[in-house]
């Protein structure tokens, strides 16, 4: 007889609004990180870039992790436990940046079932959980929800009642997290790269950000593994019926990321996710370009930092063309991230 130790993962009939997964393996995040992550996007931002950037003239120099890696290292721990089994990965709400870490901070997260839906061809079901992420402990640096579409291990599994969470439009801009440790009132904005302060942006202004960039295996595979993401359907040609390797989400959030420097250059630091939805699937061979919508503008707790909200879209289309006459996304919109971002006045 032989008997599997292997972890299956959670399918949508394992899970109960309520239920609290802790996910496996803390990720110890290091200058090693910082590097592999500059080489698989190449950021130009220079608070990411400079170890002097931060605090000028300050006898404390040490990379500020990026933003997005928090989240992907955080996102991957809970791969295993929510989207190990899953078709799609839905979308994103609520989510705030709490603490910024450093080089040798440790990283954990949990999430908690807040949602599920069976849907009506009886095969796949929503679920929907809040994640939090900690570092060293205790200390929250990260909170977000997401929903997926999971698959069911039985079809003829009874469908539980379902309940859908009412989910917030957009984070408050008050309650934006304004990060410490930062010498905001002498900003260099030649070293940064561009002249534009809050100030300069007005609401539903569309930059091109006009570069592109071809998306190869070798390199979505390798963040892949960068943030221990262990879903399949990112490796196994098998995993999916047109025998190609899906590309993980994330890897085209911070590719677009990147490519928003052209226009955005002093958007230095994510404070909050609004919503997000990956529209279409992106492979190997596609060229993304990128471009971003401002949604809105809000001063914020420091006097010398403003908060923009931003649609960032990318895409292997044109700017500013997002969907078509029936509301859908067009089929060259990869992904549509609405995002609360910190920039100096």
């Amino acid at each position: 007889m032989t008997i599997s130790k292997t972890n299956a993962g959670y399918f949508f009939e394992d899970y109960t609004v309520g239920q609290v997964l802790n996910h496996a393996t803390p990720r110890t995040l290091h200058d090693g990180d910082v590097a592999m992550y500059q080489a698989l996007y190449g950021p130009r931002f220079a608070l990411q870039s400079s170890w002097d950037f931060a605090q000028p003239g300050s006898a404390t120099r040490q990379p500020v992790i990026d933003d997005w890696m928090t989240f992907h290292t955080v996102f991957g721990k809970t791969v295993p436990d929510v989207s190990l089994n899953a078709v799609a990965n839905l979308g994103y709400a609520e989510g705030r940046f709490l603490e910024r870490i450093s080089s040798g901070d440790t990283v954990h997260s949990t999430s908690e079932v807040i949602g599920l839906k069976e849907n009506s061809n009886g095969k796949t079901g929503i679920v929907w959980v809040r994640t939090k992420g900690y570092a060293n402990g205790d200390v929250p640096i990260l909170e977000y929800v997401r929903w997926v579409m999971v698959r069911k291990r039985d079809e003829s599994a009874p469908a539980p009642d379902p309940v859908v969470p009412d989910l917030a439009k957009a984070v408050p801009a008050d309650r934006l997290v304004i990060p410490g440790g930062i010498d905001w009132d002498h900003y260099d904005f030649a070293a940064a790269g561009e002249p534009h302060r809050w100030g300069d942006y007005a609401v539903g202004e569309i930059i091109d950000h006009v570069d592109g960039v071809t998306l190869t295996d070798p390199e979505h595979m390798m963040a892949t593994r960068l943030w221990q993401n262990t879903a399949k359907v990112h490796f196994d040609v098998t995993a999916r019926p047109d025998g190609k390797r899906l590309i993980y989400g994330g890897h085209i959030i911070s590719m677009a990321r990147a490519l928003s420097f052209n226009g955005l250059a002093n958007v230095q630091l994510i404070a909050a996710i609004n919503a997000g939805a990956h529209a279409n699937p992106a492979m190997a061979g596609d060229t993304v370009y990128a471009w971003s919508e401002v949604l809105d503008t809000a001063e914020t707790t420091d006097p010398n930092v403003g908060a923009l909200r931003l649609r960032l879209v990318a895409t292997k289309g044109k700017a500013g063309v997002l969907k078509g006459d029936d509301g859908r996304y067009l089929p060259e919109v990869l992904l549509d991230l609405d995002y609360w971002a910190l920039i100096p006045r």
